[in-house]
C-alpha cells in the first residue's frame, strides 16, 4: 500500500533527484519557460511555487533560505537575486497559480516521452514583449 507516500521518485537515488529538482528550478526561474517531461514538471511546479511564494516578502531570511533551497553556489545566487528583484514582485498581487505545465505534442526521439511545456504564468517572449 502506498498510504502517505508522497513524490515521485523519477528512477533516480535521493541526491540525484533533489539536484535535479534544483537545477529545474532554477532554469524555470531563470529563463521563463523550459521544455521537459511532464513527470518532471509536475514535480518540480511545488519547489517553484514555494520559492516564488517565500520571494515575495524580501528580507535577508528568505533570501538565505531561496538560496539554500536552490542549492548554495554562484548561479544559484544569481536566480535568487533575479527571483526576488524581477520574478516575485510580478506575483504580488497573485495568490498562488504561479506556473502552468502546457502538454506538447511532439514526443521525445530518444524514448517517445511526453513532454511538456513547462513556464511562469506571466512570461512573455522576447519579440512581443519588444512590440
Amino acid at each position: 500500500m502506498r498510504h502517505r507516500v508522497a513524490g515521485r521518485k523519477l528512477n533516480r537515488s535521493p541526491s540525484h533527484r533533489k539536484r535535479l529538482l534544483q537545477n529545474l528550478a532554477c532554469q524555470v526561474l531563470k529563463h521563463g519557460r523550459i521544455v521537459t517531461t511532464v513527470e518532471k514538471a509536475k514535480e518540480t511546479r511545488p519547489y517553484v511555487e514555494k520559492l516564488i511564494t517565500l520571494a515575495r516578502e524580501k528580507n535577508v531570511a528568505n533570501v538565505r533560505r531561496a538560496v539554500a533551497l536552490l542549492g548554495n553556489h554562484q548561479e544559484a545566487k544569481d536566480v535568487a537575486r533575479h527571483l526576488f528583484d524581477h520574478v516575485a514582485p510580478s506575483f504580488k498581487e497573485r495568490p498562488g497559480g504561479y506556473t502552468r505545465i502546457l502538454r506538447l505534442s511532439n514526443r521525445r526521439l530518444g524514448d517517445g516521452g511526453q513532454q511538456a511545456l513547462f513556464e511562469l504564468v506571466t512570461y512573455v517572449k522576447a519579440e512581443a514583449a519588444a512590440e
